[in-house]
């Protein structure tokens, strides 16, 4: 009996650990990005979008405004669609009891090899994309508010201040690299498939990319 239960506790140790490493990084980078945020690339970002938004108001540039909103749209817009057709593919393979994952189990060394597991795999893989599918139409919806107000001249709507627009813009912006990160977390979980070992390598490979990442411009 102990030796059946051992694979499973691995796949529970493992993945724990996978997860755990995750929060750790993503809390000590908010941590960082409150206090010190201009040693990240995220706080560098938010700090020079208030100074364009500023610039662009002040000298009226509405059609610098309009082309790079337009950019950032399509942008989340073409990555909104390919995530959640990558959902819906996951899920449409996840209830296929034809399909057995021969290939991944092969490779799965010390893991499980249920098909109930693989499909709930499948199943996690699948949420993750609707979360980046989630946030990246959230990034649009801001970066179409963003593009009407930042063309409303003040005087006309007190409420159009170049603090408003930033906070629109840096909302829009934060939900495009929480999309961005439900892509980059498919790594290890799409990893996961083949086994917890291949996960927790995944995992280690993205935390130092990542690191490097948020860190840099």
């Amino acid at each position: 009996m102990p030796a059946a239960l051992s694979p499973i506790v691995t796949e529970i140790v493992l993945s724990s650990a996978v997860l755990l490493l995750m929060v750790i990084y993503h809390a000590a980078l908010y941590r960082q990005v409150r206090r010190r945020p201009l040693t990240t690339a995220m706080g560098v970002t938010n700090h020079a979008r208030r100074a364009w938004v500023s610039s662009v108001m002040a000298q009226n540039r509405d059609l610098l405004a309009v082309q790079t909103l337009r950019n950032w749209v399509m942008a989340s817009t073409f990555l909104a669609s390919t995530a959640v057709i990558i959902s819906l593919g996951l899920l449409a393979a996840a209830f296929r009891p034809d399909i057995t994952g021969d290939v991944s189990h092969s490779l799965n060394v010390f893991g499980h090899t249920s098909a109930t597991l693989w499909a709930f795999k499948l199943l996690a893989l699948s949420v993750l994309f609707f979360y980046a599918f989630f946030n990246f139409t959230l990034s649009v919806r801001y970066y179409n508010h963003a593009g009407l107000m930042i063309n409303v001249p003040q005087e006309l709507e007190p409420s159009a201040t170049v603090a408003t627009v930033t906070a629109i813009l840096n909302h829009g912006a934060l939900h495009y690299t929480l999309g961005m990160r439900g892509f980059y977390l498919a790594i290890p979980m799409g990893l996961w498939l083949f086994g917890p070992l291949w996960m927790l390598g995944g995992a280690l490979v993205l935390v130092a990319v990542l690191y490097r990442l948020d860190r840099e411009i």
